[in-house]
This record gives C-alpha cells, sequence and structure tokens, in this order.
C-alpha cells in the first residue's frame, strides 16, 4: 500500500510517525521549556513557543535533504555508511537514555511577556541553531528511507515534514494543557525515567535494525 506522499509507502509512514512521536514525547530540552512556558505565561505563550520550535525542524529537514542527496549523488556506498553510522549514533542515544535518571524538572520562565509572534520566532530560532537536533535529524531521518525506491530527496522531505506536523501537534497540546502537565509530572516523578526508558528502546531498535540488516 502506499501513501498519497511521494515515494512513501505506509508501513514507512506509520513506522517513522510512531518512533517520531515516542521521541518528541520524552522529555528534553525543547518540551519542558514549552511547559515552563505554558506555566509561567498562560497556555497561548507556551502554544507560540511550542508551535515554534516544531517548525524550526524544517530547517533541519532543508539540511538533511541537501546533504544526503548530495552524499547519495557522490557515491550510493557512502550512503550506507551514513546509515549505518547512524545507527550507532541512534544506540548511543538510546544507551544514554537508559542510563538517565529520568528527573523532569518543569522551571519557570522569567521575564517580561513577549508578543505571540516573537515566541514563535524565538522557538523557531532555538530549535535550528542546535547542533544536536541537526545530527539527529542526519542520523534519523536517512534510517526510514528506502533508496531502491527513488527520490531519496523527496523521501526526506516528506518524513522532514511529518515530524514537523507531529511535533507541533504535541508542542501544542503540551502548551495548551501544560498547567495540568506540569502539574501531573511533579507528583509522579519516575514518568520522566519511563518515557525515557521508551525512547532509549526506540533508538536501540533503529539502530541494530540497520546494523544487522546491512
Amino acid at each position: 500500500f502506499e501513501t498519497d506522499l511521494p515515494m512513501l509507502t505506509l508501513h514507512q509512514c506509520l513506522g517513522f510517525l510512531l518512533a517520531a512521536l515516542l521521541i518528541t514525547a520524552t522529555p528534553g530540552p525543547d518540551n519542558l521549556m514549552v511547559l515552563g512556558m505554558g506555566v509561567s505565561k498562560g497556555r497561548r505563550h507556551g502554544i507560540a513557543f511550542g508551535l515554534g520550535c516544531a517548525f524550526g525542524c524544517l530547517s533541519h529537514t532543508v539540511l538533511a535533504v541537501i546533504g544526503v542527496s548530495a552524499l547519495i549523488a557522490a557515491s550510493p556506498t557512502a550512503f550506507t555508511v551514513l546509515k549505518i553510522v547512524g545507527g550507532l549514533y541512534l544506540v548511543w542515544l538510546g544507551y544514554n537514555a537508559w542510563r538517565s535518571a529520568g528527573a523532569v524538572q518543569v522551571a519557570t520562565v522569567q521575564g517580561e511577556d513577549a508578543s505571540l509572534a516573537r515566541l514563535f520566532f524565538k522557538g523557531c530560532l532555538a530549535n535550528a541553531i542546535n547542533p544536536k537536533v541537526v545530527l539527529f535529524f542526519l542520523s534519523f531521518l536517512p534510517q526510514f528511507v528506502v533508496a531502491e525506491q527513488g527520490e531519496v530527496a523527496l523521501q526526506l522531505g516528506a518524513l522532514g515534514l511529518i515530524f514537523t506536523l507531529q511535533a507541533a501537534m504535541l508542542f501544542g497540546v503540551l502548551g495548551y494543557f501544560s498547567g495540568a502537565i506540569g502539574q501531573w509530572l511533579r507528583r509522579r516523578p519516575g514518568a520522566g525515567k519511563v518515557l525515557d526508558r521508551v525512547a532509549g528502546t526506540v533508538f536501540v531498535g533503529l539502530g541494530m535494525k540497520i546494523m544487522l540488516g546491512r
């Protein structure tokens, strides 16, 4: 079965979406900042900042499309090497997630209130200039690309768009329900550890799949 997205199968889309949702839901700088912004300034501010963080992923998608496409054009073998190196990186991320104490701290955000538009662009910039997110995208997106299907650039672009849209949805929900979610996390300090373990398992599974499969 195939979706309407260019050169992506239904299996690719569903597998990628599930992994992306689990990874995005894991407590990290972006979603904890969204929660903190919502708790401190209100749900509209949390939503605006969260949407900015999500759409900042588009810049990393563009870099991945350009970089990976150029790599394949230069040497198809290099693409396989990239996927294996990316798989090792994902295993390393999973290992660190399993070692994490899983502590979740929703810090309040100080300072004067900013306009919603300014918060949106602040979120975009914070995500776009984060080198760890760049490295993650270059490692994560190619794991779901099937070079034999052709149009690798379109596959990467579609996957990046899916990631951005699901992040926008999840961060929007976090911002809207920030007060309730923040209180729930404070009452359940072990929740972050559970989410870290789930994401760690996803990372390790993806990394091992590509390394054992090629």
